[in-house]
């Protein structure tokens, strides 16, 4: 017994239960990091119904706890050089407030330009918060920020680099989330950067789009900022000014899901889930960093078996992660087989983020399909049910797939062994991305 206890064998029984201590301390973190809480059992049943139909809308929304919106407007922009005028136009009209959140920004000639603006408006009495990603924003040094607060405007980080911060920093903010005076509002794939400027007439133009609404929905992209800035600095954002009263009208019928780690509803994996199931005649995913777990990759391939036209576009060669590229490369072979078509994107790296449905209902906003936009990250997207939305959206797929190549089954399987172990360490490594 006392040889048990260490006693004799050089450590005390004390130091024995210290290390004991240690062992289980050292588990518990790797558990909590890396490990879910919750089952990931495959899901059944759902509802039918037309994707972007008054059932689908309402029983959605009633299962995730979202309010509906109904009435104003959405408009696509597709790649910077329709989205940053936009955006910095909205930015310049303000005259009450401009909340401003993006997981990148970069103080480069774009960067520049919202730095200017920014200090403007804040110059002449609006409020202006900025909320960036401790890690996305890590290149807005000090001496811009300083140069920002010195014009009025209130910044805030997520979970910079900090000793207290240091068990969550893997849990990072990469909603996009920007709202002027409460009535317009931006979401989707693109954050600051020159990288996302122009219209892809080069390999260093990125692909992506962001959605401009007007209208009761703008409500819900407000509340994906205002989460995150009371969590940041403990201001609330909430009243008129913020979320004017604006009365339902004729116009799209939408649904907003915001979600963080700490959701173990994981809408927004459901509401993917529940867009894919419903679908009946065409199911188009764009998206930058496709590794669709097990339940969305059955729900992807029963639909194609079922007659769909599945497509999927992803990037091509120019990536800025080829070890998430490489995981999501590891599905291929599965989905191919199903009768899923895949395409990547040759002119450079594509960045968006939408799904299409039966021509009718979209799904937009800052989520990768992938376990850290469903599990780890901070994210926000909308569901919009209108069909006119939903045709600008395909014809931007449609464009994309002109310059796209597409992956077949029989080549597919030929590809080098060297890239086939590739995938399956990048795949092991799959919520860490």
């Amino acid at each position: 017994m006392s040889d048990w206890l260490g006693i004799g064998s050089g450590l005390p029984w004390w130091g024995w239960i210290l290390m004991a201590i240690g062992v289980i301390a050292i588990v518990s973190v790797i558990g909590a990091l890396f490990l879910p809480d919750w089952h990931d059992d495959d899901y059944t049943v759902g509802f039918e119904a037309d994707p972007g139909s008054e059932n689908f809308v309402e029983w959605s929304a009633a299962f995730l706890d979202s309010p509906i919106f109904q009435g104003g407007e959405v408009t696509l922009l597709q790649n910077g050089d329709a989205f940053f005028p936009a955006i910095l136009h909205a930015i310049k009209e303000a005259r009450d407030s401009v909340n401003f959140e993006v997981y990148i920004f970069e103080p480069d000639e774009i960067g520049r330009q919202f730095i200017d603006a920014f200090k403007e408006r804040a110059r002449a009495g609006v409020e202006v918060r900025l909320l960036l990603d401790g890690f996305g924003g890590m290149k807005l040094k000090k001496r811009y920020r300083d140069d920002l607060r010195e014009a009025g405007v209130k910044i805030s980080r997520f979970r910079p680099l900090s000793l207290r911060s240091l068990p969550r920093f893997y849990k990072r903010t990469h909603r996009r989330a920007i709202v002027i005076d409460g009535r317009v509002g931006f979401t989707g794939g693109a954050a600051v950067s020159a990288k996302w400027k122009g219209n892809v007439t080069n390999a260093h133009e990125w692909r992506d789009s962001m959605t401009r609404v007007t209208g009761p929905l703008v409500s819900g992209i407000q509340s994906a900022f205002a989460e995150n800035w009371v969590y940041c600095c403990g201001e609330v954002i909430a009243g008129p000014r913020f979320f004017p009263r604006i009365d339902r009208g004729e116009g799209p019928c939408s649904l907003s899901v915001v979600s963080s780690p700490s959701d173990a509803l994981q809408p927004i994996r459901l509401l993917f889930w529940l867009s894919f199931i419903n679908a009946r005649r065409r199911l188009w995913i764009c998206n930058s960093y496709f590794i669709p777990d097990r339940r969305l990759r059955v729900a992807v391939i029963e639909r194609s078996r079922a007659g769909v036209d599945v497509r999927v576009l992803v990037p091509g060669n120019h990536t800025d992660a080829l070890p998430v590229q490489a995981a999501g490369r590891s599905y291929y072979e599965e989905l191919l087989a199903a009768g899923v078509r895949i395409f990547e994107y040759q002119p450079a790296m594509m960045h968006a983020k939408t799904v299409v449905v039966d021509g009718a209902w979209s799904v937009v906003g800052s989520a990768n399909l992938d376990e850290r936009s469903m599990e780890l990250n901070e994210e926000n997207i909308l569901g919009i049910a209108d069909r006119d939305f939903a045709r600008a959206v395909e014809e931007g797929v449609e464009a994309d797939l002109e310059r796209s190549r597409e992956i077949h089954l029989d080549q597919w399987r030929k590809r080098p062994i060297y890239q086939k172990i590739f995938e399956r360490a990048a795949k092991g490594l799959i919520e860490q991305y």
